[in-house]
């Protein structure tokens, strides 16, 4: 029989659901403190996964679940940057 291969779940922070890992994006505070997308999911630091839309981005704003996750301010030029960064 063949073995079943396990799929990483993680939770969006913003709309709350456990979803696979390659279905979120992943926003990393570095060990430099600069928050940006990673979209290979292998920077090291912080991680926070977030559902690739606008209004999941907007939750987690809004409710400073982004900010809690990576334990640093969230600037708005950061917002601006990560709705960029999700519509590609």
């Amino acid at each position: 029989m063949p073995k079943v291969k396990k799929v990483p779940l993680r939770m969006c922070i913003g709309c709350q659901e456990m979803k696979p890992k390659r279905e979120l994006t992943r926003v990393v505070r570095t060990p430099q403190e600069t928050v940006e997308i990673d979209p290979t999911g292998k920077k090291s630091g912080r991680g926070a996964y977030i559902c690739p839309n606008d209004e999941c981005l907007q939750k987690a704003i809004k409710g400073k679940r982004l900010e809690k996750s990576l334990d640093c301010k969230i600037s708005p030029e950061l917002v601006e940057a990560l709705k960029q960064g999700m519509m590609k």
